[in-house]
């Protein structure tokens, strides 16, 4: 099972607003080096979640995401890449 030191967390933005950037946590055993940001931008959009599974993404969120889960109490953006990763324990994406 990853650990939290296997991921990271990484930042992706199709445009401004909120709902356009995406938080993503990231296995960094599949991706040391992250995700690759260039290669996902030219992906055919009816491939984009396979790839990006592929490049080890385990969790994306957007902004708005995000804040309702912060206000739900389920994550805390003080310790976002901590909150991530266990919330994707809890719903058994690792």
């Amino acid at each position: 099972m990853l650990q939290l030191n296997d991921t990271g967390l990484e930042e992706f933005s199709f445009g401004d607003a909120d709902d356009d950037r995406f938080i993503l946590l990231v296995n960094k055993t599949i991706s040391p080096e992250g995700i690759d940001f260039e290669k996902l931008r030219l992906t055919d959009p009816r491939k984009f979640d396979s790839v990006l599974e592929r490049m080890g993404c385990i969790l994306m969120l957007n902004g708005e995401e995000i804040r309702e889960l912060e206000r739900r109490g389920e994550i805390d953006t003080n310790h976002l890449h901590a909150s991530l990763f266990e919330l994707a324990k809890q719903e058994g994406l690792l």
